[in-house]
């Protein structure tokens, strides 16, 4: 196993160190940030499987292993307001991921547990789609790129409502549209992160990592759900609001000056 995993790492530790904010191409900053998410994301799920299973019973050690050294990597590249934000979303993660899977029984994962790489699993994610909506080439194209996220999320949520009778994915994706309509600053954020959830959503449920049930968290019966539902990351939003507001409570001067430049910026432009 080492063999595979050692190549991966050298090549994600290279991916991860070059410049991505001030990009010049929107398709570098991409690559740079969503590709090596969803690269990682194949990569880490794999190893924990019904493919592993059936060559080791250590298939969730290795997937955790993955994503511990993916995590240090990732965690010794950025700044440390983001180190701060990646500590955050693991804590939230945690007490979300118990209570939500274990607790209250709405998904579950392949050995009835929560895996360790998953808490942190939620924190790169973040990373990720963070750090290429704050990309300058992507800036640039910003309104480009949320019509065409909107466009191809409106029809992926009708897609599985068609033909999967998703009616709840359905619904937590037209609840998503809506509500970032009014939401201009936090709109290609958050449009980025359901593409990207949706993508970790897909991977995880066709490896058996996780699975959801039938009908909306298996409580709801008029609410049919598919494995996975496409509107899932609607939930992931709170993983998003409660980071933001972990740091602001610990920033609370700096915060309330940025939010005066943004007046005195709107007041003059």
């Amino acid at each position: 196993m080492a063999q595979f995993i050692e190549p991966f790492f050298i090549y994600f530790s290279y991916f991860c160190g070059m410049s991505l904010l001030a990009s010049k191409s929107p398709f570098y900053a991409t690559f740079k940030s969503l590709g090596a998410l969803f690269l990682f994301i194949g990569f880490g799920l794999f190893l924990d499987s019904f493919y592993m299973v059936k060559i080791t019973e250590n298939a969730q050690l290795y997937a955790n292993i993955s994503m511990f050294i993916g995590f240090l990597i990732i965690f010794w590249q950025v700044n440390k307001r983001v180190r701060e934000q990646m500590i955050s979303a693991v804590i939230i993660a945690i007490i979300g991921e118990y209570l939500f899977s274990i607790l209250l029984g709405m998904y579950t994962y392949r050995l009835g547990n929560v895996p360790h790489y998953v808490p942190p699993g939620h924190a790169i994610v973040y990373v990720a789609v963070l750090y290429f909506s704050k990309a300058a080439s992507i800036i640039k194209h910003r309104i480009k790129i949320e019509k065409f996220l909107s466009i191809f999320i409106f029809i992926y949520a009708t897609v599985f409502l068609v033909f999967k009778n998703d009616v709840f994915g359905f619904v937590m994706t037209i609840a998503t549209l809506f509500i970032l309509r009014n939401k201009p600053r936090e709109r290609l954020f958050y449009l980025t992160m359901y593409i990207s959830v949706a993508y970790l959503e897909i991977i995880g449920t066709t490896y058996k990592c996780w699975w959801w049930p039938t009908t909306a968290w298996g409580v709801f019966d008029f609410l049919p759900s598919h494995n996975p539902p496409s509107g899932i990351s609607f939930f992931y939003f709170l993983l998003d609001l409660g980071t933001l507001w972990f740091y602001k409570q610990r920033h609370k001067k700096a915060w309330f000056r940025m939010k005066n430049i943004r007046k005195i910026r709107l007041k003059t432009a």
